[in-house]
């Protein structure tokens, strides 16, 4: 099981983070809707869909819609992770299922692998439940469900992220958790969460596979 973004691409290296949290805000007061003290800093996009559900609940649906709308468009100008599609074709090579299983929207996921031709190298894209923000990882639900739509015990699967946050989904739903450490200091955090292995190359993965 993968994760998105960062493992299989970089999702707002064309489109900012912060231009997509604020053009979250800006939609939301274009639609005559008071933005949340709290929410005016957020440059997390995914992070100001957890606050605004916390604090906004009546607006979470629409703002989820409109930011799988925002992700959508960023992944086509997102930027592949070097090694990512290696890695895709290293495990079905090798008879290796693979689930895409991300806090991204799943449409979004699902355009980025539509675009690359990677879908026939994925056999389920695991996206948060529309309208529930709550299904993001740490939670395991989507990890779970992963793993049940194939018939996978926890302990035939690695999951593979670049995130605390993933290692914790991992050991919360008894997954061990390769952690990619894409930007400086992330080694010393996905280790200290528990990742079995922490490396900083999708490509050696890839290789270590074929």
């Amino acid at each position: 099981m993968l994760d998105f973004d960062g493992p299989v691409c970089s999702v707002f290296a064309g489109l900012p983070a912060p231009e997509v949290a604020r053009r979250l805000r800006t939609g939301l007061l274009a639609a005559g809707e008071q933005v949340p003290p709290e929410a005016e800093a957020e440059a997390d996009p995914l992070a100001l869909l957890r606050l605004i559900a916390d604090v906004r609940p009546d607006l979470v649906e629409a703002t989820d819609d409109a930011l799988a709308m925002l992700e959508t468009e960023a992944v086509i100008v997102g930027r592949p992770t070097a090694g990512g599609e290696s890695l895709l074709l290293a495990c079905a090579r090798s008879g290796r299922p693979v689930s895409v299983v991300s806090n991204n929207a799943g449409i979004a996921i699902e355009a980025y692998l539509t675009a690359h031709q990677l879908g026939g190298l994925v056999v389920g894209v695991y996206g948060r439940t529309p309208g529930d923000p709550s299904s993001m990882k740490p939670n395991p639900r989507l990890l779970l469900e992963a793993m049940e739509s194939v018939g996978a015990r926890p302990e035939e699967c690695i999951f593979i992220g670049d995130a605390s946050r993933d290692v914790e989904a991992g050991t919360a739903a008894g997954v061990a958790t390769i952690g990619y450490a894409n930007k400086p200091g992330k080694d010393v955090r996905l280790a200290a969460a528990g990742a079995l292995l922490v490396v900083d190359s999708m490509q050696a993965i890839a290789n270590a596979i074929n």
